[in-house]
């Protein structure tokens, strides 16, 4: 629901600290004064003084995002003001209040962040630290973060967060990390006090405001997983269906996934394609769709594991599955490529400059994916790799089955040939 230009409040959001009131400049103030209407947590509303901050007072309903509309709507025609924690468009409600309002339907008057003072505490350059925020949003996403030696700042839903933290911290192999609780920051009773090792952490719950800052140590032997495609084999848990990490890096390679774009992964089998596209940028998005209910349940585990838990699992057979997601950006094919229609279907969806990828090990996919590359061009390569393995006291090559891709950008120019780089490995 959209607040339409006629009846479009007044509204201006005004970032506020711990230290509430008596920390807010004179244009804040002057705007919250003013209000006829002031809407914020219930925490944020009983920091401001009854004088002069007269307004009607209403606090954000739970869940919060879809209320805003009607919200905005209710009060059309008054002044409103909207208190946020710190900066409103870091990690706030200014993003829900401009999706509704427009970037001209609203003033925002920032405070300094929990994220900034946290940084001019520890004397981090924000910069090279990375900000994970946990609020609404599962723990198991900082698993995509952890890399050794990297500095992370943790934006706590609550006092139990920092304890989730380091339960999640040991599990992934970062036990020895150093972590460092950071409560009410910039307020009267602002504390940095709790501070400890993820594998000593015996710390109860403290102040639910909080940040926790995490200096990431990997602990030796613990599995080192890398930024970039073809992770380890070993990272999924699968039965067999899973695209080999040669095969895998390459197939991300030709599907080139760029931030905010969607991936349709299709057969998904243990769901490396739609986890490492997911990982390449925190608002990369993927729907993985898998017929195989076991494997639709494990594929939602590894992306638990390895840090993506929005990747959105549809069980069902495709193409029926696909009517009613979201177009893609790109498409991977890695199972089913034989069900009628689904070549199609899948090439339908795609936008000019869109991307489609499909991988098969045998002759009758392999002959659909000759037709789709006699049909749209693209580039289709063939190619097999060998893995050294003993042979007695000796060592010698053992042949994987060959992989045929075919990789295409919709909308090229006549003649055009993608370049694709194509490792071997097994299909899904």
């Amino acid at each position: 629901m959209a607040v339409t230009p006629a009846a479009a409040p007044d509204v201006t959001v005004v970032g506020i600290g711990a230290d509430g009131w008596a920390g807010l400049p004179g244009p804040s103030r002057e705007a919250l004064a003013a209000a006829e209407v002031l809407i914020g947590g219930v925490r944020q509303l009983a920091l401001l003084p009854v004088q002069p901050c007269t307004g009607e007072r209403v606090a954000w309903p739970s869940p919060l995002r879809p209320a805003v509309p009607a919200l905005l709507a209710a009060h059309s025609g008054r002044r409103i003001a909207v208190l946020a924690s710190g900066d409103p468009m870091h990690y706030g409600i200014g993003r829900a209040l401009t999706e509704v309002l427009g970037a001209g339907g609203l003033r925002v008057l920032p405070h300094p962040s929990s994220l900034s003072l946290a940084a001019a505490r520890l004397g981090w350059p924000l910069e090279d630290t990375e900000v994970v925020t946990l609020v609404g949003r599962p723990a198991a996403r900082l698993a995509a973060a952890l890399h050794h030696g990297r500095r992370l700042l943790v934006l706590s839903a609550g006092a139990k967060t920092p304890g989730e933290v380091a339960a999640l911290l040991r599990e992934h192999g970062f036990g020895p990390s150093r972590m460092r609780v950071l409560e009410q920051l910039g307020g009267e009773q602002e504390r940095i006090g709790v501070e400890a090792r993820a594998d000593d952490w015996p710390h109860p719950p403290g102040d639910p405001l909080n940040v926790v800052a995490v200096e990431c140590r990997r602990a030796p032997g613990a599995a080192r997983l890398g930024a970039v495609p073809g992770l380890p084999d070993t990272a999924y848990e699968h039965d067999g269906q899973l695209t080999k990490r040669h095969v895998r890096a390459a197939t991300l390679g030709a599907l080139a996934p760029a931030p905010g774009e969607l991936l349709w992964d299709i057969g998904g089998g243990s769901g490396s394609i739609a986890v490492e596209w997911m990982r390449t940028h925190p608002s990369c998005r993927a729907v993985t769709v898998e017929r195989d209910p076991v494997r639709a349940g494990r594929i939602a585990r590894n992306a638990d594991r390895l840090g993506v838990p929005g990747l959105r699992v549809v069980t069902g057979a495709a193409p029926a599955a696909l009517a009613g997601l979201p177009l893609p950006d790109a498409v991977f094919i890695g199972g089913g490529l034989t069900a009628p229609g689904l070549l199609d279907a899948c090439w339908a969806a795609l936008a000019a400059g869109g991307r489609l990828v499909a991988n098969t090990v045998t002759l009758e996919s392999e002959a659909l994916l000759a037709e789709g590359y006699r049909r749209h061009g693209g580039e289709l390569v063939r190619l097999a790799v060998a893995h050294a393995v003993p042979v007695g006291g000796f060592t010698g090559w053992r042949q994987a089955m060959p992989v045929t891709q075919w990789a295409v950008t919709k909308g090229m120019p006549s003649g055009f040939r993608d370049p694709v780089t194509i490792s071997p490995g097994d299909d899904r």
